[in-house]
């Protein structure tokens, strides 16, 4: 295939080379195919550039007209599908410029006056990602919110609570629903701190060393709503830590999803059936018609793996770039687009999932009752009652051991032969031995009672309603 001999015309630096890009090194370097989603941030920092520009008197007023003008337009045909995306061009950025001038004339080639691609795309992406920071705030606190509705809703549903997947001591669904509400509240103040970060004008450092033309930066990251610059030059345009700790909110909230991906996986299988998911979130089997797969589920828990990937990539990417841009910066985009893109859609589905879960309380109850969940109740008792808790926690050993054998819980065994364990026991002790007395047992801030599940509760909705 022969190459156009103009296909270097359009781009920014073709005058000092003497043959034409090749047609695979274009498709290698090209990045059109992806970046150009942040066309609508490149604008946005261009207006604010050519109104600084006019302001200090580097644009006339005339240019700023024609460029607001030629703008519109290119909006416009991208809104409605017509713009026409050129590969040869690279980047979304020379895409619009060049149309620009098209449409324009002298006023788009005038645009790029105190600027580089290099500052130019660190405000693009940054633009971008601020407004998606503030997207999966709302997603984060709809996923919260659903949880905590959820919860309103079983206060007094007893499960039992795990640890190393053996019955433990019996909880509140409530309550451990309540632990993914906190997992997730973390997790929005860990966006929203770095969205901080994420909101510094790069613009202005141009290529890496700044610019001999008069810019007021300070006006421009006011236009654009930045709280403040990127100040140093080379790392302005080379930083990407701000790609790579929203990465990391991204790894860890995504390790929250797959944790409740996977108790939902268990809790609906047979073995514990604690829920019943809505047909919508489920699939069947191509042999098997018994088959309800948690699909939904499974595909959350497994994303993470990705997102977590996207992370890795981002640090291995940036590990070895001396100062200041390089080329390898153009991967930065495709793991950060799809880390927010695969995060926005799982908080959407898992948000919606949960609110539409069915509880099967005496599932639940039923489970808490197999596993001697209120030995520790009968531990605490003794050690209440002057026994050294090591000493009572061998006691309740002991007895535990002799309910087994007999195939009974704790609480069936008569008050003389608990007493054989030890004369202090007296017939209070069934109250504790219940798993309703258990849970109300713990009614200290952060416990597992129901009154403290209530007050939580109703602290979560406070917050949520104030952010």
């Amino acid at each position: 295939m022969s190459e156009d001999p103009l296909a270097n015309k359009h781009q920014a630096w073709s005058a000092l080379f003497s043959e034409p890009m090749s047609a695979l090194v274009q498709r290698y370097t090209a990045s059109v195919g992806f970046d150009r989603r942040l066309a609508a941030a490149d604008i946005a920092g261009s207006l604010a550039h050519a109104e600084m520009l006019q302001a200090q008197g580097i644009l006339t007023a005339q240019d700023l007209a024609d460029i607001r003008r030629g703008m519109a337009g290119i909006e416009d045909e991208i809104a409605s599908g017509r713009f026409d995306w050129k590969p040869e061009l690279e980047d979304v950025h020379l895409n619009i410029e060049a149309r620009l001038t098209a449409l324009v004339g002298d006023a788009g080639k005038r645009l790029h006056t105190g600027r580089s691609r290099n500052d130019q795309v660190a405000t693009d992406i940054r633009l971008w990602l601020r407004g998606e920071c503030d997207r999966l705030a709302a997603l984060l606190a709809q996923m919260q919110g659903a949880l905590v509705e959820l919860a309103a809703q079983h206060s007094e549903t007893v499960m039992p609570g795990f640890t190393h997947l053996q019955v433990a001591q019996p909880v509140s669904f409530a309550h451990h629903l309540l632990a993914y509400v906190e997992m997730f509240a973390r997790d929005g103040e860990r966006l929203a701190d770095l969205r901080r970060r994420v909101n510094r004008l790069p613009l202005g450092a141009a290529a890496l060393a700044g610019t001999s033309w008069p810019l007021d930066r300070e006006r421009v990251a006011r236009t654009l709503g930045f709280e403040g610059l990127c100040r140093n030059s080379l790392d302005a345009v080379s930083d990407r830590d701000f790609a790579l700790e929203f990465a990391a909110f991204a790894s860890i909230c995504m390790v929250h999803v797959s944790r409740l991906a996977e108790e939902i996986v268990l809790w609906m299988s047979q073995s514990f059936g604690f829920v019943d998911l809505a047909d919508r979130y489920c699939t069947g089997s191509s042999i098997m018609p018994q088959k309800r797969n948690p699909d939904v589920a499974e595909l959350a828990r497994g994303k993470s793996g990705r997102v977590i990937g996207h992370l890795t990539g981002l640090l291995v990417l940036m590990k070895g770039q001396p100062l200041a841009y390089n080329k390898d910066n153009q991967e930065d985009k495709e793991p950060l687009f799809d880390s927010v893109d695969t995060l926005a859609d799982t908080l959407r589905i898992m948000t919606e999932m949960v609110g539409g879960m069915r509880v099967r309380a005496d599932a639940m109850e039923r489970a808490a009752l197999r596993g001697y969940a209120t030995a520790t109740d009968l531990a605490d008792y003794l050690a209440r009652k002057g026994v050294p808790f090591r000493d009572a926690h061998e006691t309740v050993a002991a007895a535990v051991k002799t309910a087994l054998a007999r195939g009974v819980d704790l609480a069936e065994l008569t008050l003389a032969e608990l007493q054989g364990f030890d004369p202090r026991i007296d017939a209070d002790v069934f109250e504790l031995l219940t798993l309703r007395g258990s849970l109300n047992a713990r009614a200290l801030a952060g416990g597992t009672a129901p009154a403290q599940v209530r007050a939580e509760i109703e602290r979560h909705r406070a917050r949520l309603a104030a952010d």
